[in-house]
């Protein structure tokens, strides 16, 4: 049986990471949601337990991600009346930017922009840059899509862009860029074109591609395909493993080379959220728009469907935008009708009774606290038990829309809603 060595699975579950109290990209540190902060705020609202609120230009999918005194979220623009006076130059169509924000007031230091000209395809739930940044305290790198993925320094300064070409797809994109030693990786899909990219963080210059065939630009409603996922980094005894799922399939590649190590068939043709992976090295991974989900062991070679799949549940399933999270060896998952489950790895086996919260849910569980964290589109975050029974501890309305996840940092909560970026944090 593979497993993950024993000192990464401590520091995986335990230990405090070597980010400190950082969140530098989608889905915190290691991204799997995680943060080992034990002090954090377990009720607030509009006006309870707010640090500060500052607003922002337009609506956005997007994660705030964190670093230090640095809070930084993508967005995109086309309004007139931003940025405030004094922050920057005046506003226009067709930009795509990055927003860095002190963390201790809010204020917006600086913001840079790139315009694109082209027409660009999405859906209206999903407004452009939707892409959380990645930052490793040197450097943040943003995908902005069809405009391409770009770097800045800490001060603003453009360092590189990529051109990644168009991407087209009817529903537009959304994977964020990872980090892996000295290289970004981006997912570049869905669409006719789709393409896993490692260029060097430091230049921007392509180190290898993954060419991935069977996609379309989703405009025939009777085969609908498309990945809008994040991958991740697994780390295994003897190696690396880079978690891609595509329309149908979860694949390891090697994240140094880009080489497709093993690939398991059985999911859906539509996948919207980040794989999980447990100590032991299952990965589990769920299908949108009523696909199948399933567990595979990594480490194969080859099509291991046969020889690593632990279990698959076909039957259909409620749309999943959301991704799940790793508690041991469960699996607690939120669907977008609000209906909660707890997989147990081995198994699939639903251990809840099917709980239901409120609301439509977009967003991403993330834990801390012994707790877990997850926001509804209305506002609303349900803070939940991280424990074998199902136990609901707090509800907390900020009364505007949210697509987006929380980022953890210090004992704060940072929350990107349609109107404005939060934080959020006891009063000391």
């Amino acid at each position: 049986m593979v497993r993950i060595i024993r000192a990464w699975v401590a520091i995986f579950l335990l230990a405090v990471p070597a980010t400190g109290g950082n969140w530098p990209g989608w889905r915190g540190p290691d991204g799997n949601g995680h943060s080992p902060e034990q002090h954090l705020p377990l009720r607030w609202s509009t006006t309870e337990n707010v640090r500060w609120k500052v607003p922002l230009p337009d609506e956005g999918n997007s994660s705030p991600i964190v670093w230090g005194q640095r809070v930084f979220l993508t967005q995109a623009r086309d309004k007139r009346d931003w940025p405030p006076p004094g922050a920057g130059g005046p506003a226009s169509a067709y930009r795509r930017g990055l927003l860095c924000f002190d963390r201790t007031d809010g204020k917006l230091l600086w913001q840079k922009e790139i315009v694109y000209k082209e027409k660009e395809s999405t859906h209206p739930t999903n407004p452009f840059c939707s892409a959380t940044p990645v930052t490793d305290g040197q450097r943040v790198i943003a995908s902005f899509g069809s405009a391409g993925l770009v770097c800045y320094d800490f001060a603003g300064n453009e360092q590189w862009r990529h051109d990644l070409g168009k991407l087209e797809h009817i529903w537009g994109n959304a994977s964020s860029p990872i980090l892996y030693g000295d290289l970004a990786i981006l997912w570049c899909g869905p669409g006719v074109r789709q393409f896993l990219l490692a260029v060097n963080k430091a230049t921007g210059q392509t180190v290898w591609e993954h060419q991935e065939p069977g996609g379309n630009v989703g405009t025939d409603n009777k085969n609908w395909a498309g990945s809008w996922t994040t991958p991740v980094i697994v780390k295994l005894a003897d190696h690396d493993e880079l978690i891609l799922c595509v329309p149908g399939k979860v694949k390891g590649l090697d994240p140094k080379s880009g080489k497709e190590l093993w690939s398991c068939s059985g999911l859906g043709p539509l996948f919207y959220t980040t794989p999980v992976c447990t100590a032991d090295g299952i990965i589990v991974a769920l299908s949108g728009f009523g696909g199948a989900a399933l567990a595979v062991r990594a480490g194969g070679k080859g099509d291991v469907t046969a020889t690593h799949r632990l279990w698959q549940q076909p039957q259909k399933h409620p749309q999943r935008i959301g991704s799940p999270i790793v508690v041991g060896e469960k699996v607690y998952v939120i669907n977008e009708n609000g209906v909660v489950q707890c997989l147990d790895a081995v198994t699939g086996r639903d251990l809840f009774d099917k709980p239901r919260l409120s609301g439509v849910f977009w967003g991403s569980f993330v834990s801390g606290a012994d707790r877990l964290y997850v926001t509804s589109k209305a506002g609303e975050t349900f803070v939940l038990s991280a424990g074998p029974k199902y136990e609901l501890l707090a509800k907390n309305a900020l009364e505007e829309p949210v697509s987006a996840s929380i980022a953890i940092s210090n004992g704060e909560l940072f929350l990107r809603t349609y109107k404005h970026l939060w934080c959020i944090g006891e009063k000391k």
